[in-house]
């Protein structure tokens, strides 16, 4: 009797080991049917209307309108600085910034901030022109650099700046930016 209660026992395990299994290959091949979907599905973001054209962006790159909103944005965040505003200026640089471009960037910026902090030199420009690249994912901004002493407009100079820019996913990141010299201007 204990020979024919341990093989219904065994069998009962058996039965409940197979159910198991399949239960688990279903849900992997479930798993695998859910990864691949969202792997291939391109994703995209319907963007608010502050700007003057109905934009989205998608996981299949940059659209060339986006990217001049962006950088548009980002010049004025960038090239405009007061002393009193160094901080502020600084850290929003900084959160739209790639991680790995992070470093760099702030000690650069924080460069800047010492040499103008306590000063009354106050920098902003007024933009001429923005030429994007999607493809490259950098942009240029060409304008006038105004700089401020006190209450004197004391220098005006045409400058062309360039911004570098990393997508992934769906976040355009600023790898970095400068003024280009002439040379690289006529270079072009």
């Amino acid at each position: 009797m204990d020979a024919a209660f341990a093989h219904q026992q065994s069998q009962r395990a058996l039965r409940q080991r197979n159910f198991l299994a399949i239960g688990c290959l279903g849900l992997g091949i479930a798993c695998l049917a859910l990864v691949t979907m969202a792997v291939r599905r391109e994703r995209e973001v319907i963007l608010q209307p502050v700007v003057p054209r109905t934009m989205s962006i998608s996981s299949s790159g940059v659209s060339r309108d986006y990217l001049e909103a962006v950088t548009r944005d980002t010049a004025q965040l960038a090239l405009n600085r007061s002393p009193e505003t160094l901080q502020y200026w600084m850290d929003s640089i900084l959160k739209i910034s790639a991680p790995e471009a992070r470093g760099g960037l702030k000690s650069k910026l924080i460069g800047i901030i010492e040499e103008q902090q306590g000063s009354q030199v106050t920098q902003f420009v007024t933009i001429d022109w923005i030429r994007v690249d999607p493809a490259s994912l950098t942009s240029e901004v060409g304008g006038v650099l105004h700089t401020i002493v006190a209450s004197r407009d004391v220098r005006r100079e045409n400058r062309v700046f360039r911004f570098a820019w990393k997508y992934e996913g769906l976040s355009l990141k600023l790898r970095g930016f400068g003024v280009l010299s002439r040379k690289d201007q006529i270079d072009e």
